[in-house]
């Protein structure tokens, strides 16, 4: 019995944690200018 309350317990919590991240919504972000470098610079 006590297995079933906290398996019922996990899963409201995780239930919670899912609508309060939905609620939230995702982040408003944005790109860079700048372009990110993909070479290694050469070595001296």
């Amino acid at each position: 019995m006590r297995a079933l309350v906290a398996a019922a317990t996990g899963l409201a919590v995780a239930f919670a944690v899912v609508l309060t991240l939905t609620a939230l919504g995702s982040p408003s972000g944005g790109t860079s200018p700048k372009p990110l470098l993909t070479t290694v610079p050469a070595h001296p």
